[in-house]
C-alpha cells in the first residue's frame, strides 16, 4: 500500500521529469530528423535482396541500420518487420537467446500495426526460440496469440503445426494427432505436396509413438509422395521417422533407414537430422562401429558450436557497434546544443538535474534491493531443485562408470596400448551416457565375455592397500540367465565396491558365488568400518542396490555392525 508522503514524493518526481524533458526536448528537437522513412525503405530494399540470397551477415548488418534510425511509432511496420528479420536470422543461426531478446523489442510496437501478419510474424519467431529452448509452455502461449489473429488460412494452419509440434515435444501425441487430422481434413494442405506429405509424415510419427497400427501406412505415403517429387530434405525426415517405428520390429531394417536418413540429411546439408540420424545409430551400434559413430558425432558438434558461437558474436558485435555510434552521435549533438544555451539555464537545470538524480536514485535503490532479494530467492530455489535432479540422475546412471573408471586408470598400465584402449572405450561410454542421460544405454557386456568382464571390473578395483578374493563365479552358467538380470548382478556388484571404496576403509573384500537348483547365490563380505544397522537408512548406492535385486524378483539382506564389517546377502532366480 502506497502512502501519503511516497504519493507526493512520486507527484514530484514526475512534474520534475516531464519539466526537464520540455526543457530537454527544445534543446534537442533540432538534432532529431523529422522524417526517416525514405531513407528507411531505401536500407530495407538493400537488406532485403541480401536476405534473399542468403547473405545473412549483410542483411543483418543493414537490417539494424534500418531499426536504428526508423521511428517505432509513426512507422511501426517497418520497424517491427525489421527485427522479425533480424530476429529470423539469429534463430537460423541457432542464437536462440539472442533471437528471443531481439524479437521481444517489437512486442510494444503491435498495438500501432494495422496489418495482422507482422504480429503473427513476432509471436511465431518467439514460439520457435521458445519451442528450441524447451519452454513449451510459453511455446504455446504464443503460438495461440498467433493463431488468435485475423490472418490468412495459411496462417492460421501453420500456427496449428506449430502447436503440433509443441505437443509433439512434450509427448502429447494424441492432441498433436487431432490438429494434424485437422490440417488434413481441408483442401489447403493437399494443394501443395511438401505441405501434405509433412502433414502425413507427422501424424505416422504421432501414430507410431503411442502404437497405433496405422501409423506405417500413414508414413510410407509421405515416403512415396516426398520421392515422387524429389524432396530430398523431407526424405531425411521420413527416413528417421520409419527408422524409430522399426526399432522395437525390425533392428537391421531400422538400421537401413537410420543410414538413409543420415545420408540424405548430409547432402541437404540438414544438420539437426544430420545429428539426430547419429544419435540413432549410436544407440544401435557397438565396438567399432559405435566408436566411429560416436567420434563422428563429436565433431560435427564441436563444428556447429563454432560457427553458431562465431555468429552470434558476429551477431552480438553488429549491434554493439550501431548501438555505440548511435550514442556517440547523439551525444556530441546534444553537447552542441548544450553548449550554446549552458550560460544562460546551467543555474536551472543543475538544481532540476540534482533533484532528479537524487529522487532516481533513491527509488532505484529500494527497486534494486526488492528485485535482487526476490531474484536471488528464486534463483536460490530453482538452482536447488536443478542441482538435485541432476545428482539424482548423475549417481544412479553415471557415478559407478566413473569409479569403475578411475579405479582402472590408478591399477593400470596406462602405456599399454589395450589398456589405454580400455580407458578411451570406457570414457567414450561414459560421453555417450551424458549425452543423453534420460535415455538409459548400458555398456554391460551381457554376451558368452560377460564373466571375463564381470571379473574384470572386479578385480579392477584390487589396489596396493586392498585383497580382493573372488570365488566360484565360473561356476554359475552365466549364459543361461537373462540379459537384465546380468545387468542388475554386474551394477549390484559395482556398487557394493564403489561404496566399499569410498566408505569403508576395507583392506580385504570376499565375494563367493553358490548355484542352486533355481536361484543363484552371492555372499559379499568386506572387512571395513560397517555402519550401525539400526540407524541405517536405504539411500543413494544403498537404495540402488535394494531397487535393482527387486526388480529382477530377487532377496537381499545386510548384516553390519559399526566396526564390524559390511556382509551383503544376494538371491535371485535363474
Amino acid at each position: 500500500m502506497i502512502t501519503k508522503r511516497l504519493q507526493i514524493i512520486l507527484y514530484i518526481t514526475v512534474l520534475l521529469i516531464i519539466l526537464f524533458s520540455c526543457d530537454k526536448k527544445k534543446d534537442i528537437s533540432s538534432t532529431i530528423p523529422k522524417n526517416t522513412k525514405p531513407q528507411v525503405e531505401k536500407l530495407i530494399i538493400i537488406a532485403d535482396k541480401l536476405y534473399d540470397n542468403q547473405n545473412f551477415d549483410s542483411a543483418f548488418y543493414y537490417y539494424n541500420k534500418v531499426k536504428s534510425i526508423c521511428n517505432p511509432i509513426t512507422d511501426s511496420e517497418n520497424f517491427v518487420s525489421t527485427l522479425d528479420r533480424m530476429a529470423d536470422i539469429q534463430q537460423n543461426k541457432s542464437d536462440y537467446s539472442g533471437s528471443e531478446s531481439t524479437v521481444t523489442e517489437a512486442l510494444p510496437y503491435l498495438k500501432y500495426i494495422k496489418n495482422p501478419k507482422h504480429a503473427w510474424n513476432t509471436y511465431v519467431i518467439l514460439g520457435i526460440n521458445y519451442l528450441n529452448t524447451y519452454d513449451y509452455k510459453l511455446a504455446l502461449h504464443y503460438y495461440n496469440k498467433a493463431l488468435a489473429l485475423k490472418t490468412t488460412e495459411w496462417r492460421k494452419a501453420a500456427a496449428k503445426n506449430n502447436i503440433a509440434l509443441t505437443f509433439i515435444q512434450q509427448k502429447k501425441y494424441k492432441e498433436a494427432t487431432k490438429i494434424f487430422e485437422t490440417l488434413l481434413e481441408g483442401d489447403g494442405v493437399k494443394k501443395f505436396p511438401e505441405d501434405y506429405a509433412r502433414a502425413l509424415d507427422n501424424i505416422g510419427y504421432c501414430y507410431s509413438q503411442s502404437n497405433n497400427p496405422k501409423a506405417l501406412s500413414y508414413l510410407n505415403k509421405s515416403l512415396q509422395i516426398r520421392t515422387e517429387i524429389k524432396d530430398d530434405s523431407g526424405l531425411g525426415s521420413s527416413y528417421r521417422n520409419l527408422a524409430e517405428f522399426y526399432l522395437k520390429k525390425n533392428i537391421p531394417l531400422a538400421k537401413r533407414y537410420m543410414l538413409l536418413s543420415y545420408e540424405k540429411s548430409t547432402q541437404t546439408n540438414h544438420v539437426n537430422d544430420r545429428m539426430s540420424s547419429l544419435k540413432l545409430l549410436i544407440n544401435q551400434s557397438q565396438n567399432n562401429e559405435l566408436k566411429k559413430y560416436s567420434l563422428l558425432y563429436i565433431k560435427i558438434n564441436d563444428s556447429i558450436t563454432e560457427v553458431r558461437q562465431r555468429a552470434k558474436n558476429q551477431f552480438a558485435k553488429i549491434k554493439y557497434d550501431s548501438k555505440k555510434e548511435k550514442e556517440e552521435n547523439l551525444k556530441l549533438k546534444n553537447h552542441k546544443a548544450e553548449n550554446e544555451l549552458q550560460l544562460e539555464r546551467q543555474k536551472n537545470r543543475n538544481i532540476i538535474s540534482y533533484i532528479l538524480i537524487a529522487l532516481s536514485l533513491s527509488l532505484i535503490v529500494v527497486l534494486y534491493f526488492y528485485l535482487t532479494s526476490r531474484g536471488n530467492r528464486e534463483k536460490i530455489e530453482a538452482t536447488y531443485k536443478s542441482e538435485t535432479r541432476i545428482a539424482k540422475k548423475l549417481h544412479d546412471e553415471l557415478a559407478n562408470d566413473i569409479y569403475h573408471t578411475m579405479a582402472f586408470a590408478e591399477n593400470r598400465n596406462l602405456s599399454i596400448v589395450e589398456n589405454k584402449e580400455q580407458l578411451l572405450i570406457s570414457l567414450d561410454a561414459i560421453y555417450s551416457r551424458t549425452r543423453d542421460i534420460s535415455k538409459e544405454n548400458s555398456p554391460v557386456i551381457t554376451n558368452e565375455k560377460y564373466t571375463f568382464y564381470l571379473k574384470e571390473m572386479i578385480s579392477g578395483f584390487n589396489t596396493s592397500n586392498l585383497n580382493l578374493l573372488l570365488n566360484d563365479i565360473e561356476s554359475i552358467p552365466w549364459n543361461e540367465i537373462e540379459k537384465n538380470k546380468k545387468i542388475t548382478i554386474y551394477r549390484i556388484l559395482q556398487e557394493l565396491l564403489v561404496n566399499m571404496k569410498k566408505h569403508s576403509n576395507a583392506t580385504l573384500v570376499g565375494i563367493n558365488f553358490k548355484k542352486t537348483d533355481k536361484s543363484v547365490i552371492i555372499n559379499y563380505t568386506d572387512n571395513g568400518k560397517g555402519i550401525d544397522i539400526n540407524n541405517m537408512i536405504f539411500k543413494n548406492g544403498l537404495h540402488s542396490v535394494e531397487n535393482r535385486i527387486l526388480s529382477i524378483k530377487g532377496q537381499i539382506d545386510i548384516d553390519t555392525k559399526p566396526n564390524k564389517g559390511f556382509k551383503v546377502f544376494i538371491k535371485f532366480p535363474l
